[in-house]
């Protein structure tokens, strides 16, 4: 049972008190609590807390965080001018509610500090440039739609289309780094949050990761509250000096729980139901990633969108496209086709990717597109003609040769080197020999250059080692013209009569 000497000592200390007076699931009515702050914590004479949403004068709006029903004149009593959760390196390795705490049976967990949930973003005069390239292990990604550290970039697509596979390389690949990943799970199925704890488990990337998990059916409140607590706790560690990755998966599952509370509370739906505030809600929660000019150590924030059906015009979708600067789409009809990891290649963009990358990288990239872009033009005229030239053969043959090398299982990964070693590798040939990809792929890694000079003698010596010489074809014998000889002349065209 709840042992309210807390709840007697916050009375005694003179905070704002109220009575519970109507109560609506998640939605508290209080009387009382005349001038607290919106968003301020508070706690009830059981033990569960609230916080405030809205205030009418002497009646205040509460949202119930815990999942127990409260009982009509319970009385509240204000603990925090904001609502506050837990804070601090010991949350690392942890699994935790939005409220910190502890959900993996590995104890209770004691933190020194606390940290108001609803923090302002850094100004831009408290920013810098982004510059810094965030690994992901994935060479679709990297090299194609580079990710900064600092960034705001989506991860939108259909259920099942491999974007949590990616999110789960993404957090492994970061083993061997100071930095720290926040994933938050919002609404998600209970064979999909063991899944990927098992997945973090077993790579590794527990040890540098905070899972924080909101569960929809237990609590309405905390599906709402979840990105906003576990962004605290992130921004705890990125001013104190680490790079910080969050990953919001999803805010879809968010913005339905919010648009639940809402219709609760009685708030004139908009589109598709959802609050007239649902893209501020999203905004001022994104903006808060960057790169600090005090310590130059960045905060990413990668935010997860489920597009039903590939749809990726639907309106949630694109607020948080506008809001971020970029997006990876992951689609489903590829994943059908056995494209791992099935990206999107026409409509992803990173738009800020370009400042992280090297000339060397950017002239890679460039090269990459346009080489995909031929061999689609090539493939489609080769379903009309049999006879193909040399430059539509060595389309085909690059184009597959990429595509292949960019087929990755979730257990294999690639550093930014590897990835362009076997790409230029591909790059290379004139002609239309065959590569060895699965064998490229093995020779690649763990290559450590000293700088970009020594690259291409490497890829050479490794185009030597795994691709096949093409032996050229014996052309035709050209077709001579019968020698003209004295007996027989050519036959002179007959001249044009005069009229």
């Amino acid at each position: 049972m709840f042992d309210n000497t807390t709840f007697q000592a916050l009375v005694e200390a003179g905070n704002l008190t109220g009575e519970v007076v109507a109560i609506n699931r998640f939605i508290v009515e209080v009387k009382g609590l005349e001038g607290v702050r919106i968003g301020a914590q508070v706690l009830f004479d059981d033990g569960q807390r609230g916080m405030v949403r809205e205030a009418y004068g002497d009646r205040v709006i509460l949202y119930n965080i815990d999942s127990e029903l409260l009982m009509l004149g319970a009385l509240a009593v204000v603990e925090h001018d904001m609502l506050e959760v837990p804070v601090g390196p010991e949350l690392v390795g942890r699994v935790i509610t939005p409220m910190g705490l502890p959900l993996d049976n590995l104890g209770p967990i004691t933190t020194a500090q606390h940290s108001g949930i609803f923090n302002l973003a850094p100004g831009i005069m408290d920013r810098k440039m982004l510059d810094e390239q965030l690994a992901s292990g994935v060479t679709a990604v990297d090299s194609f739609f580079p990710i900064v550290l600092g960034q705001r970039i989506a991860i939108l697509g259909d259920s099942k289309s491999g974007k949590s596979t990616f999110l789960s390389q993404l957090t492994a690949n970061q083993q061997g780094t100071d930095r720290i990943v926040v994933y938050v799970l919002v609404g998600k199925r209970k064979v999909d949050i063991e899944r990927l704890l098992r997945d973090l488990r077993e790579s590794g990337a527990m040890e540098h990761t905070i899972v924080v998990l909101a569960n929809i059916f237990d609590s309405l409140t905390q599906s709402y509250l979840a990105p906003y607590a576990a962004c605290a706790m992130a921004e705890y560690l990125w001013y104190g000096g680490q790079d910080v990755i969050i990953i919001y998966d999803d805010l879809s599952g968010h913005a339905e729980a919010y648009r639940q509370l809402s219709l609760l509370q009685e708030v004139d739906p908009g589109r598709d139901s959802y609050p007239g505030d649902i893209f501020y809600t999203h905004s001022s929660l994104l903006e808060r990633a960057g790169k600090l000019l005090t310590n130059g150590k960045t905060l990413t924030s990668l935010p997860v969108v489920l597009t039903p059906n590939d749809d990726i015009t639907a309106y949630l979708s694109t607020n948080i496209m506008s809001i971020t600067d970029g997006q990876i789409i992951f689609d489903l009809g590829y994943f059908r086709k056995g494209i791992r990891p099935a990206v999107n290649a026409g409509l992803s963009v990173s738009r800020v990717g370009g400042q992280a990358q090297t000339k060397r990288q950017k002239q890679l990239s460039t090269a990459l597109f346009k080489a995909l872009a031929r061999y689609h033009q090539a493939d489609e005229f080769s379903h009309f003609s049999s006879q193909l030239s040399k430059e539509t053969k060595v389309d085909l043959t690059r184009g597959k040769h990429l595509y292949a090398a960019l087929q990755q299982p979730p257990e294999q990964l690639f550093s930014l080197l590897e990835q362009q070693l076997m790409l230029e590798t591909i790059m290379l040939p004139e002609d239309d020999r065959s590569i060895d990809i699965a064998k490229l792929k093995e020779a690649v890694k763990g290559k450590v250059l000293p700088g970009e000079e020594s690259y291409t003698p490497t890829e050479e010596e490794l185009l030597e080692q795994f691709g096949a010489h093409v032996v050229s074809e014996q052309p035709a014998p050209a077709v001579e013209e019968p020698p003209v000889t004295p007996d027989k002349k050519p036959a002179k065209a007959p001249k044009k009569e005069k009229r």
